[in-house]
């Protein structure tokens, strides 16, 4: 047996124990939470008719956040709807009620602590026990406060805790047929500015506006990183003879959104740049 397969039993040993009491999975859409939403509702068994064919006592709960690009709200109730959970949303404004208006270092751990906070209460309001979420395990071996508020909570990481790197997910969401399978990573937008940069929703709209725009030239991965006046792109080097065959339609685009630079970054994509020098 491969340790691959090992992990797969490891993992829906994990997810068998968590779906028969009921569970809330926080859910992005991305390939991540999909993976794990789809494999609880597989061990959670015949729907209940009452839910319209979703599984019974799962709910797919996704934050209804400004600082990601609005299109994902509907891609992630699409995804549910193809897995088959009861999908539910609820607004946040992390800006305020996280209190990271100014960009702190900290950013990701009061984030995760307002979002989840907020998901505890609705798993009170719904009888639910267990809340599950997507961190892999190549996530554990970078920078993620986030995931201190997540263990503060007793939030459960399924695919971590069996040892999933990122592609093992992706491998498993293939072989589950999942649409998400190949799609790219969408971190939050506040993501691409620097710590201590005063954050507003105007300037995170442009963002998602200005790596939208970079995306329809067939781009995998975009990130557009704001310092000041300057954007920064960074895309996959593989793609570099991409953009600059678009370069022109690039730059005159988003300086129309107000940057007066526009570079690209010669070491290409990266996640996590913008934690250089903090970590």
């Amino acid at each position: 047996m491969t340790e691959y397969e090992e992990k797969k039993i490891r993992l829906k040993e994990r997810i068998q124990v968590y779906a028969g009491e009921g569970c809330i999975v926080a859910f992005s859409g991305g390939v991540d939470s999909s993976l794990l939403l789809k494999l609880v509702c597989e061990t959670a068994g015949k729907p209940d008719r009452s839910l319209s064919d979703t599984c019974s006592r799962i709910y797919a709960v996704t934050m209804q956040t400004r600082l990601h690009p609005v299109c994902e709200i509907e891609h992630a109730r699409k995804v549910a709807e193809e897995i088959g959970a009861a999908h539910l949303v609820i607004p946040v404004d992390e800006l305020e009620e996280a209190g990271i208006c100014q960009n702190p270092p900290e950013r990701c751990y009061l984030c995760k602590k307002q979002l989840f906070t907020k998901i505890l209460h609705k798993a009170e309001e719904l009888g639910v026990r267990n809340i599950l979420e997507g961190t892999n395990g190549d996530d554990l071996h970078v920078y993620r406060p986030g995931l201190r508020a997540i263990r503060e909570l007793g939030v459960i990481s399924p695919l971590a805790e069996a040892g999933f790197t990122k592609e093992e997910v992706r491998r498993l969401a293939e072989e589950y047929g999942l649409s998400v399978s190949g799609r790219p990573s969408t971190p939050c937008l506040a993501t691409r500015f620097p710590y201590g940069a005063s954050l507003s929703y105007e300037e995170i709209q442009k963002v998602g506006q200005g790596e939208a725009y970079l995306k329809g030239f067939g781009l995998y991965n975009v990130r557009l990183r704001i310092h000041g006046d300057i954007a920064r792109i960074e895309v996959d080097p593989d793609d570099f003879p991409i953009f600059m065959r678009y370069r022109q339609e690039a730059v005159s685009y988003l300086k129309s959104l107000g940057y007066h630079y526009i570079t690209l970054d010669l070491e290409g994509f990266r996640s996590g740049s913008m934690d250089v020098g903090t970590v």
